[in-house]
């Protein structure tokens, strides 16, 4: 069978292969996009789309328990954890079959198979059918990540999950040891521990979400502790004893070793990008701890090749991804593009308090050398947090003292994922704390916390 032709071929159909493939569509390119396993990636099917759909079941069912507090009344509370994980399927599902409807829409052909690269411009797809070559003047590769496994701590999906087994629990844990507290870690941690499993976090570095601002890290701290989780921090999983319906955990503390009980695992330690079968070596592109190098504008160095998400390095972020797709398909076009500036990009944490950032913490601009002035506002001086019975947060601004460019944001509490955005666009329009201090915030709103954030930098906030 004669090569197919095409102008791309995108390698992978996650949050950055699809939109890359749409956005070439677009652009008037032809376009396929292979994928192995689901459209929508990781993100749709076991990442960011169902842990939001389990982790808002979660929030209701700590609401529900909080009903006195509102002056209602709800009884005999519980939960089906079967029916949880069966809407965070159909949410998800719900959301894959819409990539199909959207490649379809934009006449991008579509090739279930795993993809390789036998030489530059050709890529050859296993599918159930045999095997199909294409030609391509452009190959993306988007073909993300998956979970980091330790030697000695590996999953095996009775005693010792990973995030998809946590995604289809087939039993609700009781005593649950999370290794791993970044985003993926605590969100699993926040779930299983409000649904009332014993929780208990590990974490290598000297705090949890380590990519954090410090004083967040430990604000979100506190309030974990509160609803009952165990955090240990400058810890370490050793090894797991496996025994009949428990696990042993060897915990190393400050020099001591602790054997604690567990019947549950989830190891969330990082990911590592799938750069495997695809004959990257062979093309001569450089590859450093399991990610592609890519310059700013995601070119590997191989004349035609770009990866893009999580395949190209950190930050580990479906909208980063996107992104990128976007930005190297008008590239291809023959459009002017910036690069994806990294610092740039929100991180969003939907455990319970949520967190969000978006720049340099506190300490990443001092150590930039930056002359720094800071503001926060807590969420207790917000009439709109009081009213929503979410009392607890706080926000926190980072500017430069000399110039007033805001370096970065940082945020604790209800809703602060959806929030981060007005600081995201604030640094996309390169805008000073003179801009933020002048515009007018919504009353009532936990937005004007961002406001006052702003304000208390200058030493001229009017709530707190």
């Amino acid at each position: 069978m004669a090569a197919k032709s095409f102008d791309v071929v995108v390698i992978g159909a996650g949050p950055g292969g699809y939109v890359a493939a749409i956005r070439a569509a677009q652009l008037g390119l032809s376009v396929a996009v292979v994928e192995r396993e689901h459209l929508g990636g990781i993100c749709l099917n076991w990442g960011c789309i169902p842990t939001k759909a389990m982790l808002r079941s979660a929030e209701v069912f700590h609401l529900m328990h909080r009903a006195k507090d509102f002056g209602l009344k709800a009884d005999g509370i519980g939960y089906d954890l079967d029916a949880v994980v069966k809407r965070s399927r159909g949410v998800a599902k719900q959301l894959t079959s819409g990539v199909g409807h959207l490649l379809k829409k934009n006449k991008v052909t579509v090739i279930m198979g795993a993809a390789s690269i036998p030489a530059k411009g050709k890529v050859s797809v296993k599918t159930d059918k045999g095997t199909e070559d294409l030609n391509a003047k452009h190959i993306i590769l988007a073909t993300g990540a998956r979970a980091r496994e330790l030697p000695g701590l590996e999953a095996d999906g009775d005693l010792v999950w990973t995030y998809k087994h946590a995604l289809q629990p087939a039993r609700m844990p009781k005593k649950l040891l999370v290794i791993g507290s970044g985003a993926i870690g605590i969100e699993f941690a926040s779930f299983f521990n409000t649904l009332g499993a014993d929780t208990t976090v590990v974490e290598v570095m000297d705090r949890i979400l380590p990519v954090e601002d410090a004083e967040i890290s430990a604000f979100a701290k506190k309030q974990f502790e509160k609803q009952g989780m165990t955090i240990r921090q400058k810890a370490m999983v050793k090894q797991l004893d496996r025994a009949k319906g428990k696990v042993t955990a060897h915990i190393e503390q400050d020099g001591k070793t602790e054997k604690v009980e567990f019947d549950t695992v989830i190891s969330a330690v990082g990911i590592v990008g799938n750069t495997e079968g695809l004959g990257l070596e062979d093309l001569g592109v450089k590859i450093d701890r399991t990610h592609v190098v890519t310059d700013e504008y995601c070119r590997t160095g191989v004349e035609g090749l770009y990866a893009i998400g999580d395949i190209a390095g950190a930050p580990w972020l479906a909208h980063k991804a996107s992104h990128e797709g976007v930005m190297v398909a008008e590239m291809i076009a023959g459009q002017h593009v910036h690069p994806v500036k990294p610092d740039s990009i929100a991180g969003c944490t939907y455990c319970h308090p949520q967190v969000a950032s978006v720049g340099m913490t506190e300490a990443q601009a001092k150590e930039a050398g930056y002359e720094i002035k800071v503001g926060r506002f807590p969420f207790i001086g917000n009439g709109k947090a009081i009213a929503l019975g979410e009392p607890e947060g706080m926000v926190k601004t980072v500017f430069d003292a000399k110039t007033g460019e805001l370096l970065g944001a940082h945020m604790v509490g209800a809703e602060v994922t959806e929030l981060i955005q007005g600081y995201v666009v604030g640094r996309q329009l390169e805008t000073t704390e003179e801009d933020l201090m002048h515009a007018v915030f919504p009353h009532p709103t936990l937005s004007e916390m961002m406001h006052e954030s702003v304000l208390d930098a200058w030493g001229r906030a009017i709530h707190y």
